[in-house]
């Protein structure tokens, strides 16, 4: 505000984590230019319907009558609106009436995720001609710019250390800061690995653990095998994020939770699922559709446990009570990364901590790991690499709500067979906590970390997350079981025997992948066809001996 005050510019854009309170600082500066009658009408453009109903509402708790509903083709509005809300689509539109209504009054343009206006050409072009003639403009983002050719309207662009033109923001307020300020809370990242069968379209049979080195394709494949509400992995971790929200509401009795799914389908399933470990429905949000609003505020108004969301959620929309997350989709941008987890660091008191659940998929880690990091809008450097980072999301929420669950041709290529859970590691502040050896879901050890408690502030739970870890090794060691070596798999119960022998085989089909190259669905099927048996996820301890000794002897062979 001081800032803003001093210039007093025409255009300004402020850069804020989610949470930072972007809403809050462009109405009191759009109460001060009207009661200084600098400007007489505010627009607000956002980037969706729900949105824009959300700004209607904090305009009114400021004070300033804002009409939610205005379009275009009606051209006027009642005299009691001193400003209108609209999208972005919808000033591309037409561009030319809301220019015509720009310039008829002093007019105070917020542009809501600015970045949106990069999204397509005409949305851009739009954006310029229709509010070109605006006496102040007030630019807000929240998540990190793309890299494109699309220049974003009223943002200045100055050469980067490469001579790229690269944006610069006239105010920045990053997670880190915001989060040493109490503005935001603390995120606690709790990432769950385990074993994944699937099929592949050639008939072959491939167990792997998520978040073991892997291939793109295998990655993406364990990835969605661990999403299938039919397997073993989302049920587990579902009652994992429920026991932590119950851990939470023990000191904040209305938080709740949310969980991000990949299509409608999955949401429905996973509704169906969270009925069953709670006992209550969830709310169910599939689209940015007629009723969703209604849905999504109602949900925030309440006190119900949890929340399952098409992806809508994410950008912008403000329920403050969402407290513990489960990432369940597989898109994986940083963008929708920062977006999704803003729904959950928004604080209301002193003290209260956010709980993320996510894949142990190394890129979804490397976002969590990097959330402070400030990404400005890089012109001219084209897209071209289907690896890169900022690579645009196009019909990414119109693939989300298909009435088809996935495309035709992943349908074809991949068949989820089965899969396990277990906890991996708590990451917090980019460090990872967590127990040596494998932590089953459901266990004693597991709940070291589901049961940190929902109210304490950020060096407390660094020191307990430290304590907990520090506790069960000293335990550990005292009970003579630290770096115990078993001396024979007999002597485990059958899941954790089978548990071994899997992890074993698996290793060493990794090993023989990276000498030979060849596939690791080639190489189980190859052991299949000389040991006999069923996939490895069913086998039986003999079975899984039997392909251990037989790869060692190929091992063996190759090197003499």
């Amino acid at each position: 505000m001081d800032l803003y005050q001093s210039r007093q510019p025409q255009d300004f854009l402020a850069v804020a984590t989610p949470g930072a309170g972007k809403t809050t600082f462009a109405l009191t500066v759009a109460a001060d230019l009207l009661s200084r009658r600098i400007v007489d009408r505010i627009t607000v453009v956002a980037p969706t319907e729900h949105l824009k109903t959300q700004w209607a509402e904090a305009a009114a708790r400021a004070g300033i009558p804002i009409d939610p509903a205005y379009s275009a083709g009606k051209g006027r509005t009642s005299d009691d609106y001193v400003g209108i809300a609209v999208t972005y689509a919808g000033v591309a539109v037409n561009p030319l009436a809301m220019r015509i209504r720009t310039e008829r009054f002093k007019t105070l343009v917020i542009l809501d995720e600015i970045h949106h206006a990069g999204d397509a050409l005409s949305w851009g072009e739009g954006v310029r001609e229709a509010f070109d003639p605006a006496a102040r403009r007030l630019s807000l983002t929240g998540t990190p710019f793309r890299s494109d050719i699309n220049p974003i309207p009223f943002v200045r662009y100055a050469p980067g250390d490469d001579g790229i033109p690269t944006s610069v923001a006239d105010f920045t307020y990053g997670y880190a800061h915001a989060l040493s300020d109490h503005v935001v809370r603390p995120v606690l990242f709790m990432a769950y690995s385990g074993e994944m069968q699937w099929r592949t379209r050639a008939g072959d049979e491939v167990v792997a653990r998520l978040g073991e080195p892997l291939t793109k394709d295998m990655h993406a494949h364990a990835l969605r095998t661990a999403l299938d509400p039919k397997g073993s992995w989302m049920p587990a971790v579902l009652e994992a994020a429920d026991k932590r929200l119950s851990e939470v509401r023990r000191h904040v009795p209305d938080a709740g939770g949310m969980v991000i799914a990949s299509d409608q389908e999955t949401a429905r399933a996973y509704a169906g699922l969270l009925k069953k470990i709670t006992g209550e429905s969830p709310t169910v949000v599939l689209s940015d559709e007629k009723g969703a609003s209604k849905k999504i505020a109602t949900f925030t108004e309440s006190d119900k446990r949890w929340l399952v969301a098409v992806r809508m959620v994410s950008e912008g929309v403000d329920v403050p009570r969402l407290a513990v997350g489960v990432w369940a989709t597989t898109t994986s941008t940083p963008l929708f990364f920062a977006q999704a987890v803003g729904r959950f660091v928004r604080a209301r008191s002193r003290g209260e901590t956010a709980s993320v659940f996510l894949p142990s998929v190394p890129h979804l880690l490397e976002f969590a790991s990097d959330m402070e990091a400030q990404r400005d809008h890089v012109l001219g450097r084209r897209v071209t690499d289907e690896d890169d980072i900022f690579a645009a999301e196009n019909d990414l929420l119109a693939q989300a709500n298909a009435d088809e669950g996935a495309s035709d041709e992943l349908e074809m290529s991949w068949e989820a067979l089965g899969s396990t859970a277990s906890f991996d590691h708590v990451l917090y502040e980019g460090a990872q906590f967590g127990h040596s050896g494998e932590v089953l879901a459901g266990s004693e050890e597991e709940m070291d970390f589901l049961g940190i408690p929902g109210l304490l502030e950020p060096d407390q739970v660094r020191e307990l997350l430290h304590s907990r870890q520090s506790e069960r090794a000293r335990r550990q060691k005292s009970e003579g079981r630290e770096d115990r070596v078993v001396d024979s798999v007999e002597q485990l119960s059958t899941h954790q025997q089978l548990g071994v022998l899997r992890r074993e085989l698996n290793g060493l089909v990794a090993a023989w992948h990276h000498r030979t190259g060849q596939a690791h669905g080639i190489t189980h099927s190859a052991l299949r066809k000389e040991c006999g048996g069923p996939p490895a996820a069913v086998a039986n301890a003999d079975q899984l001996g039997e392909r251990i000794n037989r790869i060692r002897e190929w091992a063996m062979r190759q090197s003499s």
